[in-house]
């Protein structure tokens, strides 16, 4: 078995081409001149035979004339056109459906030559192409942080999104640095430093007691923390307990809180611990103001007794009954429990939370030279892990200096100079983008290698989503990485890290990250299932209506007004408002997840990635089995089921994620759908729509009187030319959803009407009555596309750019060995 499909497509973890700049590698260039005498004899009669009635003889169809080059040399040289004759032929949709087909030794003896001839592909050496030196995206940096920090950094709070390119967020040339950015990476640096690295080497043993361990007269019964109104007395007791005899710090945790006019309520305040009073003061609020006595007592190992009172200096019944603004105050003592720091002797100090990640040594040393030799130590570990390759001498040194010239400021430690080094490596470049360094080769041709720690972050960005781990930096430093791809990806895989793989390609690939913030509007998809969307439309703006005519009339003291006001309110919601229609939180994320945990499912069991679109089993908790109309699935857990015979469900064409991100908001789209499956299962998406053309509402309007449906819409808007080719090729996909609307749900009825058959076609001829037809020419007639596609996805998920020409070769390879392999997954990721 050849290396997994990274290492073999060579330019993507193996090979760079050319210095580390703004870019790393050298693009595809364009052909050399090809062997025109094989041309003319071989390839240009299969041209004229079936693609000159468009593309020759004076026609120009799409702009493309192959008989109107200045010379063969031209044609040859004209990479962007035989890349899109490639792909057109093999999706089978040139010549047309309706002229002779290509046989298949002229099928192949075309694709052999455009390989060879036109774009001059070289197996042997192939071409790595161009990639842009790439910037952590969110998700990257927050599991590199997660790995190299031992803290959770909230990057999708704190970091603009990343642009997306070529459906993904790995993509090099739309992971631009802004100023913006850059500013927020340096605040970033020192937030995850300040957090994360103990600027101390001792700390007092600390440990703490809640609310929710007081009883007695006050509490409010919350767990997290006591609410007690100064206007009411309270008296709450508790108990503290240590094991080892000594000298403790008790501490009380509470805060004044509060909403009021003017009154800021008086009470006082009484902590006794012991037995004995440590705390009385009148209490009231003040901005926030926060409770901390603390008292230093020396305690045998036991038990003892705490306890906190409250008497309300002024009671709600002698303030002021008429007071300005919503209510009496309310104004509380929020009290969240105590912390007890001790023994307080040196010898029971500990190193602080975190110490021992980036600290090796349990005393700082005092002698200077060995403090900077630790210093340096602690520095070039960090380094090496932070930018993911070792690093040089003249780097660490200056952060020694920067750690010295830290120790000395007032206050100073080593560990807050350490950290002020780690702050200036988080926010280095070195740290935020990928460096990737090449080996030398001794063949001025061949395209050089990447070296061992490029590979490595490739490998662990692309199934992790963050930084390497020890094992792959250990074999890169051994320079056995390359020849331990197979076992290592098969690790890699079987970790749990990889689920971020699951995540990040999937998501995006079936845009399952979309899911759960896709507007829909539940009510009025239904109604206008049931043709009562206008019934319903105006059912909200009555309501509308009249909740702001009842807050008139209240306001104006009519109660006779407000009251007839809403019981024609009620009256509405009788009438339309009744039934409970939710396209819940919990529902979205059942479909995520249904999407993930299938994708999943097959990538760890080996099976077949035709499975992804054609199968008889997926993921369901009761809620999405509800939805669906599968039977006999009960609770909140995923798992896998079985689907009934006759289900139209299995697959991610009909997935509710995938038939809800490819809706508007009111209503299905067949033409989002039918793109959906062009781009990312045929791996052949039509261009963009030309410029002012009417939307399908627009074109559905004004005919007798009479709303069009979706198809009728969309039969008028392929009439137009401008349209036909490439509604010609969405439209008949999509449609053979229409039985799914635009939350997933099957329906028959489409705006009142039976939904009309939803048999089709494929641009390339293969009918289909249904969408289990049309599922099954996709992992039949059309494998081949699918296979392209998926890899094509990947590749461009993993390497960072979108598909170059230079790239055809290997993809065509993997293709091969899929269709060898029955499609298992294995196939696809390791080759």
């Amino acid at each position: 078995m050849r290396f997994m499909m990274i290492s073999r497509f060579q330019s993507a973890l193996s090979r760079s081409t050319g210095a580390i700049a703004l870019t790393c590698g050298l693009a595809c260039g364009p052909a050399t001149a090809g062997p025109a005498p094989e041309f003319e004899k071989e390839i240009l009669p299969i041209l004229e035979e079936h693609c000159y009635d468009c593309h020759g003889d004076g026609a120009k169809k799409g702009s493309v004339s192959f008989d109107t080059f200045a010379s063969t040399d031209a044609l040859f040289a004209k990479s962007d056109l035989w890349v899109h004759v490639l792909k057109n032929i093999r999706s089978g949709t040139m010549p047309p459906a309706k002229e002779p087909r290509l046989k298949a030794d002229e099928l192949a003896k075309l694709e052999d030559w455009i390989k060879r001839g036109a774009l001059k592909l070289d197996p042997q050496n192939p071409d790595p192409g161009r990639v842009t030196l790439r910037r952590l995206n969110r998700v990257e940096y927050r599991n590199t942080i997660m790995d190299l920090m031992g803290i959770e950094f909230r990057t999708d709070e704190e970091f603009p999104a990343d642009d997306t390119g070529y459906g993904f967020d790995t993509i090099g040339d739309v992971l631009t640095t802004s100023p913006l950015l850059l500013e927020k990476y340096m605040q970033a640096a020192e937030t995850i430093v300040a957090k994360a690295v103990p600027l101390q080497n001792r700390t007092i043993r600390e440990r703490g007691g809640g609310a929710d361990a007081f009883s007695g007269k006050g509490s409010n019964g919350r767990s997290s923390e006591a609410r007690i109104s100064l206007y009411d007395s309270a008296d709450l007791s508790g108990k503290v307990s240590n094991k080892q005899a000594g000298p403790y710090r008790l501490i009380l945790n509470a805060s004044i809180n509060g909403s009021f006019a003017y009154d800021p309520g008086r009470a006082k305040a009484t902590w006794k611990v012991d037995g004995k009073q440590v705390f009385r003061e009148d209490v009231a609020w003040r901005d926030f103001r926060k409770l901390e006595p603390s008292i230093e007592v020396k305690w045998a190992a036991g038990e003892y007794p705490l306890q906190l009172t409250l008497e309300p200096l002024v009671g709600l019944d002698k303030k002021p009954s008429e007071k300005p603004g919503d209510g009496p105050p309310h104004v509380e003592l929020r009290f969240y429990g105590y912390t007890l720091q001790g023994p307080l002797e040196p010898e029971f100090t500990s190193h602080p939370p975190n110490y021992d990640r980036f600290f090796t040594r349990d005393q700082v040393p005092t002698e200077a030279t060995a403090k900077r030799e630790y210093a340096r130590e602690i520095l070039k570990r960090f380094t090496t892990r932070a930018y993911r390759r070792p690093v040089d001498d003249a780097t660490v040194d200056r952060l020694v200096v920067l750690t010295g010239e830290s120790m000395r400021q007032p206050g100073g430690t080593f560990e807050k100079g350490i950290a002020r080094a780690m702050t200036a490596v988080l926010a280095s470049p070195r740290f935020l983008f990928r460096m990737e360094d090449t080996l030398p080769q001794s063949d001025p041709k061949a395209h050089p290698l990447l070296d061992e720690y490029a590979l490595a972050s490739r490998l662990s960005y692309f199934l992790w989503s963050t930084m390497p781990d020890r094992t792959l930096i250990e074999l890169a430093e051994k320079g056995e990485l390359r020849k331990n791809l197979h076992p290592q990806v098969q690790r890699m895989l079987a970790d749990r890290r990889a689920d971020e793989f699951v995540k990040n390609f999937a998501g995006q690939w079936l845009q399952t990250r979309d899911v759960e913030s896709v507007s829909i509007d539940a009510r009025i998809v239904q109604a206008r299932d049931a043709g009562s969307e206008g019934d319903m439309r105006r059912y909200y703006e009555r309501r509308q209506q009249l909740g702001f005519a009842i807050d008139q009339a209240e306001r104006a003291h009519d109660d006779k007004k407000s009251a007839a006001l809403r019981e024609e309110l009620a009256e509405f919601k009788r009438q339309f408002g009744s039934k409970r229609i939710e396209f819940s939180g919990e529902l979205r994320t059942a479909m995520r997840r249904e999407a993930e945990m299938w994708f999943r499912h097959l990538l760890r069991g080996d099976k077949s990635v035709l499975e992804l679109i054609e199968t008889r089993e997926t993921f369901l908790n009761e809620a999405l089995a509800e939805h669906y109309g599968v039977p006999n699935v009960r609770g909140s857990e995923m798992r896998l089921v079985t689907l009934p015979p006759d289900s139209p469900r299995g697959g991610v064409v009909t997935m509710g994620t995938v038939l809800s991100v490819t809706s508007n908001s009111t209503r299905t789209s067949p033409v989002k759908r039918g793109l959906f499956i062009l781009d990312n299962l045929l791996g052949s998406p039509p261009p963009p729509p030309p410029p002012n053309i009417p939307s399908l509402e627009v074109s559905a309007k004004g005919h007798d009187g009479r709303e069009l449906s979706l198809r009728e819409a969309l039969a008028m808007h392929r009439e137009k030319p401008a349209c036909s080719s490439c509604h010609d090729r969405m439209d008949p996909l999509g449609l053979a959803l229409e039985n799914f609307n635009a939350m997933g749900l099957w329906r028959d009825k489409e705006a009142g009407q039976p939904i009309p058959s939803v048999a089709g076609k494929l641009i390339t001829g293969e009918p289909f009555a249904n969408v289990n037809e049309l599922k099954h020419l996709l992992v039949t007639a059309r494998r081949q596309d699918y296979y392209r596609c998926l890899t094509e996805k990947l590749m461009t998920y993993a390497i960072g750019r979108g598909p170059q020409p230079c790239d055809i070769q290997t993809v065509d390879e993997i293709v091969a060995d899929l269709e060898k392999s029955g499609g298992k997954f294995s196939t696809l990721m390791m080759g």
